[in-house]
């Protein structure tokens, strides 16, 4: 996806020092060697990271030379699907987990089924990035990174209220945030457009934004177990001053979160660095904990954004390419990746790797029960037209939730119909 929590770059990446489209530098020049180009994204690795990979690449595999382009996230969908159209296309390329099934649709993507299953253990790998990247019993797309929200909250107001550790259930959840909504604390800033945190609360309820059957896709925002996930959004919204009619980003909830007045926000860990930039003086004072779940036994569910790799069909160099992608994708550049950009490894029992990044360590463990959009290649419409938000805006203000919820789910259906 066209990373989904803040657009076009995950808020807590380190900037590329490499331009975008710009040829890494310095690795040389051999005519005997086969060049294996590669499209990484602005802000998804660090300068630092793609050196070091492409020189121990390179070492490892003497006959082949790395000519790495960075690639801005605006304008990519178009630029890809051209580029698989006409057979111009790199040989590997980053593409958003959620835009695989685009591009599968394009029938330009190459089978990487049998490399997943026997050499690249798929089974261990997060459902958020291996679920988008399968079409129709297909892996088209290997993951690569991920990330997904987490409860960033005040520790100061934790403590005020009496609270000493992070609630592990809905329940508990629901009580400790009435206990922080008091005087002028917000129990939690939650936006009433926050659609990617419903989801996971849907999801979390057995339900689902849009299911297929037979190859067409239906809203399904108006069964019960959506209507569930709905419902216990819209109580833990009551506790706190979140717009009704706006998401995340009108206003930034971190410069909401950062006057002090806030307990908790839902957010990628990355935010807090906006945060502490507000106001200097929350430095340390930030905790994290994964969304609860209706039980203590596993978190909640909740949408995974991140990477996959893509190997065009059409590409000339497709054993070197497949090399390259199971590079990336391997325990140690994993293990690399993970540590140097904050993100949650492709598996989970790579998590180690950030454990000692507080924020990140709770990412990853939210991780193993992520999920991912729908995997239509409609889908975009969905996003661009989003008629969840204005459903989610009517049950907050007062409509009748099942009537709202099959008026989104038709327009669903309809924006989804090839």
């Amino acid at each position: 996806m066209k990373y989904r929590f803040v657009h076009a770059s995950v808020v807590f990446a380190t900037a590329l020092a490499l331009g975008g489209c710009g040829v890494l530098p310095g690795m040389g020049d051999d005519s005997s060697k086969t060049t294996v180009t590669v499209w990484l994204m602005k802000d998804s690795a660090s300068d630092d990271f793609v050196q070091r990979f492409t020189r121990e690449f390179q070492r490892e595999h003497p006959s082949i030379k790395l000519d790495v382009r960075v690639q801005e996230w605006t304008g990519i969908g178009p630029k890809v699907s051209a580029a698989l159209k006409t057979g111009e296309a790199p040989d590997v390329i980053e593409v958003g987990n959620t835009q695989v099934a685009q591009y599968a649709a394009s029938g330009g993507l190459l089978d990487l089924t049998l490399e997943s299953l026997r050499d690249w253990g798929s089974k261990d790998w997060l459902p958020g990035l291996a679920q988008p990247g399968n079409v129709d019993g297909v892996q088209y797309g290997i993951p690569w990174y991920a990330a997904n929200r987490v409860v960033i909250y005040n520790k100061d107001l934790f403590e005020a209220a009496g609270l000493t550790k992070a609630p592990r259930t809905r329940s508990e959840w629901l009580s400790d945030t009435a206990k922080l909504n008091t005087g002028a604390t917000q129990g939690i800033y939650l936006a009433g457009q926050d659609w990617y945190t419903l989801a996971g609360f849907i999801w979390d309820e057995g339900g689902e934004l849009a299911q297929e059957s037979a190859g067409d896709w239906t809203g399904t925002l108006a069964t019960p177990a959506a209507l569930r996930g709905m419902d216990f959004y819209r109580r833990l919204q009551a506790l706190g001053n979140g717009p009704k009619n706006a998401d995340e980003a009108t206003p930034p909830q971190a410069e909401v979160f950062a006057k002090g007045k806030v307990a908790q926000i839902i957010a990628v860990p990355g935010t807090a660095k906006a945060i502490q930039k507000a106001n200097p003086a929350l430095a340390g004072k930030l905790g994290y904990f994964p969304v609860p779940g209706k039980t203590a036994a596993e978190p909640g569910a909740v949408f995974t954004g991140g990477s996959d790799l893509i190997v065009p069909k059409r590409s000339s160099h497709r054993t070197e390419a497949v090399e390259v992608v199971k590079a990336l994708a391997d325990t140690k550049w994993q293990q690399d990746l993970a540590a140097t950009m904050s993100y949650v490894p492709n598996k989970p029992a790579l998590a180690a790797a950030v454990e000692n990044q507080e924020g990140t360590a709770a990412m990853a463990q939210g991780a193993a029960r992520g999920r991912a959009t729908p995997n239509s290649p409609q889908w975009a419409a969905v996003e661009a037209d989003n008629p969840i938000k204005p459903y989610m805006t009517a049950v907050l203000t007062g409509a009748d939730p099942k009537a709202a919820a099959k008026t989104a789910s038709s327009r669903i259906t309809s924006l989804l119909f090839p």
